[in-house]
């Protein structure tokens, strides 16, 4: 199998397949970016207790549910890359870690900026909101020790293992108000049986949870593609690509 994927996703070819997806996956951001906004802001009702703060939570549950999915996909990666040496894998798993840290830091802000009018203060230090911080400094770190290192694919072994050995912090941070008396609200939206949020919010909640996940998709694919021309640069085919 990933004798089969090592021929298949040569990176000349990823590289034309990710060039021609951004185009289609870009075109459906700005759509679901502009639709997710206006629902949410104009037709989703205010809460009787947050008021108009409730909006935030069209930012803030994205954004982390994301986080923690760019997370997992960028350790799936990594480990594919040290056990199969899967070169593309390794490129695929670095190009997540930019865009992991950005979704983070939007669950940190946003849930600060809920958290004042909430809890009173802008932070605390909450198992669940340490552990999301914590998952910051993993993106940050793996980001930093990739630009630390030359450009060659074996330096690639480096980032991919702290990917792996940060793995252990997704539990902590699902399971962390679970776990431990935190000020951080329960599971609302995973309890499918009987969700713990009208459908009024659930609705457009959902909607934009997808639209980050096509947003995560498109700036994953741009990421890509300019790691795969840095990593290949020396290669006959990417100096084709510009004389073209």
């Amino acid at each position: 199998m990933i004798k089969y994927l090592t021929n298949q996703f040569k990176p000349e070819k990823l590289y034309n397949i990710v060039d021609k997806s951004i185009i289609f996956f870009g075109f459906f951001t700005i759509i679901l970016i502009i639709t997710g906004t206006a629902w949410a802001l104009l037709y989703s009702p205010s809460d009787y207790q947050q008021g108009e703060t409730v909006r935030l939570i069209y930012i803030h549950v994205p954004a982390a549910i994301l986080s923690l999915f760019t997370y997992f996909c960028m350790a799936v990666f990594a480990f594919i890359y040290l056990v199969w040496q899967f070169k593309m894998s390794g490129i695929m798993s670095i190009s997540l870690a930019p865009i992991g840290s950005i979704l983070t830091l939007i669950t940190l802000i946003s849930g600060s900026l809920w958290g004042k009018p909430m809890w009173g203060t802008f932070w605390i230090w909450d198992a669940r909101l340490t552990s999301e911080l914590i998952l910051l400094m993993l993106f940050l770190g793996i980001i930093f020790l990739n630009l630390s290192l030359d450009l060659s694919y074996k330096n690639l072994k480096l980032p991919c293992l702290l990917a792996l050995v940060g793995v252990v912090n997704l539990p902590i941070i699902h399971f962390s108000v679970e776990w431990w008396n935190t000020l951080h609200q329960g599971p609302t939206i995973t309890k499918f049986e009987k969700p713990s949020i009208d459908h009024s919010m659930l609705l457009p909640l959902l909607f934009n949870i997808f639209s980050y996940f096509i947003i995560l998709a498109t700036f994953f694919l741009l990421t890509l593609r300019n790691n795969i021309l840095k990593y290949e640069c020396k290669r006959n085919w990417v100096l084709k690509l510009i004389k073209e």
